[in-house]
C-alpha cells in the first residue's frame, strides 16, 4: 500500500511512517521545513517534499495520514480535495494510531509530564524481557537505533498517548499508564476540569491501569476504579531505583516506578525490571548530555557541558533544573565526589497560549531557579494554535521583567548563540530547553564541531 504523510517531520507522525515502512508499505510525505527527522527518513528511502503544500497527489496514494498540528488550510489542499476526487482514506495521526491499538495488546502511557521517558523505559524493558514489542513514542532511543519506532513481531504495542486535542481518546489500550496530570493545553481544554474529564474517558477504555499514587489529580481520576496498580515515591522500590538509575532527578525515579509497575502487571520478574532500568541511559532531548566547547580568539578550546531538554511546562523546568543541581551541586553546597558546575539555563517558551494561561506558574518557577544565569528568548509561535489577542498580552520580554530572579532577555536564538560563544569560560553546564525550534537553531549549532569530530574519528 502507498501511504502519504502530511507533517511527516513531527515526532509522532514520523514514528508511524517508520512503522508503515518496516511493514513493507511504500511511504511518502511532506513538511514545511526539513529537519533531522526528515533527513533520517530520506535515508530510509522515504520520498519527502519540503515546502508549502500544493495540490499534487502522489501517484497511486492509497491512504493519507496527517498531523493534527498541520494547519487546516493545508489540509483543505492536501487532504480534503484528494479525498473528494480520489476517495482516498484520510486519517489524522491519532486516528491511524488508534487503528493499530485495536489490533494489539496496547500499553498506552499518558500524562502531562513523563510520557516519553516512561514509554521509552517500558519499551526497552519489554524488549529486554523478550516480549518483542512494537514501540511508537515521542523521543528516540539509542537502543532502538536512534529511532522513535521499534517494530516487533509480537502482539504487544507500547505507545505514547498525547492528551492534546484529546488525541488519546482514539486509543483502545489494554493497559493505561498515568504518570502525572496537571493543567496544560488550556487553549484547548479551557480549564482543569475538562482535562480531568478527558483523562477519565481515556482510562475507561482500559481494563488494566497503572497510576501515580502521589498525584492528587490521578487519584481523583481513578477514584472507584478497579484493576489499578499504584506506584509511589514513598515505596521501598523508589530507594532502590535512586541508587541504580543513571538518569538524574526524582521525576525519573517516578518514571522508572511507572515502568516497573507496568512490568509487574505483565508478570515480568522484579529483578529483570530493575536490571533493565539500571542500564537505561536516557533518550533524545530528555536531559540529553553533549560535550561541547567554545573557541577563544587565541584558538584555545574551552569545554563545557550542554544539556538538551524538551521541557516547556513550569513543572518540567523545575524538575530538570533540580536534577541538574543534584548532579552538579553549587560550589557552596558541593558534596564529596560530585563535580561542581555553574549552571546556565536558556529557555524558549513554547506557545503564547501556554505562556498566558500558566503565566503565574512560569513567574513563580523562574523566579526561584537555582541557576547561575537565566536567559529567556522569544516565545515560539505555534502555527495554527495561537490567538491574536493573547499574543498581544504576553512576551518573553514581559516575562523577564516580571520574574524576580536575575534574568537576561535575548530575543533571537542567533543572538543567544553569539552571547554564549562570547561569554562562556569553560566548565559550565548549559541547559538548552524548549519544545520549539531551539533544538535545531541552537543545540545542533552549539554541538556541531564536536559532532563533526566524532564523525571523522
Amino acid at each position: 500500500m502507498k501511504v502519504h504523510f502530511i507533517g511527516i517531520g513531527g515526532i509522532g507522525v514520523s514514528a508511524l511512517a517508520k512503522y508503515y515502512l518496516a511493514k513493507g508499505h511504500e511511504v511518502s510525505g511532506c513538511d514545511l521545513v526539513s529537519s533531522e527527522t526528515t533527513d533520517q527518513l530520506k535515508k530510509m528511502g522515504v520520498k519527502i517534499r519540503i515546502g508549502k503544500p500544493d495540490a499534487a497527489c502522489p501517484a497511486g496514494a492509497e491512504k493519507i495520514i496527517y498531523s493534527p498540528a498541520v494547519q487546516k488550510d493545508s489540509l483543505k489542499i492536501e487532504s480534503a480535495s484528494w479525498r473528494r476526487k480520489l476517495k482516498i482514506p484520510t486519517l489524522s495521526y491519532p486516528q491511524a494510531l488508534g487503528e493499530l491499538t485495536k489490533k494489539h495488546f496496547t500499553i498506552a502511557v499518558a500524562g502531562t509530564h513523563g510520557k516519553s521517558t516512561t514509554t521509552a523505559m517500558i519499551g526497552l524493558l519489554l524488549t529486554k524481557a523478550g516480549f518483542d514489542p512494537t514501540v511508537i513514542m515521542g523521543t528516540k532511543l539509542k537502543e532502538f537505533g536512534d529511532s522513535n519506532c521499534r517494530v516487533g513481531k509480537s502482539k504487544y504495542l507500547v505507545i505514547e498517548a498525547d492528551e492534546h486535542f484529546a488525541s488519546f481518546l482514539n486509543y483502545r489500550p489494554q493497559l493505561a499508564v498515568l504518570t502525572s496530570v496537571e493543567a496544560d493545553h488550556l487553549d484547548y481544554y479551557k480549564n482543569l476540569k475538562n482535562l480531568l474529564k478527558a483523562f477519565r474517558t481515556f482510562v475507561s477504555h482500559a481494563p488494566l491501569i497503572v497510576g501515580n499514587k502521589d498525584d492528587k489529580n490521578i487519584r481523583n481520576i481513578l477514584k472507584g476504579k478497579t484493576g489499578v496498580t499504584w506506584f509511589s515515591l514513598k515505596e521501598q522500590r523508589a530507594e532502590k531505583l535512586r541508587g541504580i538509575l543513571q538518569v538524574p532527578g526524582e521525576h525519573n525515579v517516578a518514571n522508572a516506578l511507572a515502568a516497573l509497575a507496568t512490568s509487574t502487571t505483565l508478570c515480568i520478574p522484579k529483578r529483570v525490571g530493575l536490571s533493565v532500568l539500571s542500564q537505561y541511559r536516557g533518550s533524545w532531548r530528555r536531559f540529553e548530555i553533549f560535550p561541547a566547547f567554545v573557541k577563544t580568539s587565541a584558538g584555545k578550546r574551552l569545554p563545557y557541558t550542554l544539556v538538551s531538554d524538551y521541557g516547556h511546562h513550569p513543572t518540567e523546568i523545575a524538575a530538570t533544573v533540580q536534577a541538574a543541581r543534584a548532579k552538579w551541586p553549587t560550589f557552596a553546597k558541593a558534596s564529596a565526589g560530585k563535580p561542581k558546575k555553574k549552571i546556565w539555563l536558556v529557555f524558549q517558551p513554547h506557545q503564547y497560549a501556554r505562556t498566558y494561561f500558566l503565566w503565574n506558574d512560569f513567574v513563580k518557577v523562574l523566579s526561584h531557579l537555582p541557576v547561575d544565569k537565566l536567559i529567556l528568548t522569544d516565545i515560539y509561535d505555534v502555527a495554527g494554535r495561537e490567538n491574536e489577542q493573547i499574543e498581544k498580552r504576553v512576551s518573553s520580554k514581559k516575562l523577564a521583567e516580571t520574574i524576580k530572579n536575575s534574568v537576561l532577555y535575548i530575543s533571537t536564538l542567533k543572538e543567544v548563540e553569539r552571547y554564549l560563544r562570547k561569554n562562556l569560560r569553560g566548565g559550565e553546564a548549559v541547559i538548552v530547553m524548549g519544545a520549539g525550534n531551539i533544538y535545531e537553531r541552537l543545540t545542533l549549532r552549539l554541538t556541531r564541531e564536536r559532532r563533526k569530530e566524532k564523525m571523522n574519528s
